[in-house]
């Protein structure tokens, strides 16, 4: 009787967690940019985001590369998001 309510309970848990759609890339480049620009360091910053297949590719200009960074790191915690192609230059134009 203990494992069928245990099996139960798991059902119930693990059901919701297998039943999660596939993030698309256009819900993954809102995240990012989304996430971007309410980034009080890297916020205002003219950086374009891509998404292909899950990779996220980002293009522009920051001043510091630890602006640059901070990029990376904000779009890698994106669900969905499988790597990330830094291309952002550090400038201080």
């Amino acid at each position: 009787m203990r494992f069928l309510w245990f099996l139960l309970v798991f059902s119930l848990i693990l059901t919701p967690l297998l039943a999660q759609k596939p993030v698309t890339d256009d819900v993954i480049n809102d995240q990012v940019r989304v996430k971007i620009a309410n980034d009080a360091e890297i916020g205002g910053m003219p950086i374009e985001v891509d998404v292909h297949q899950g990779v996220v590719i980002l293009k522009g200009k920051v001043r510091t590369e630890k602006m640059r960074s901070k990029a990376e790191k904000v779009a890698k915690k994106v669900r969905g998001v499988t790597s990330v192609t830094n291309q952002l230059l550090v400038s201080q134009d």
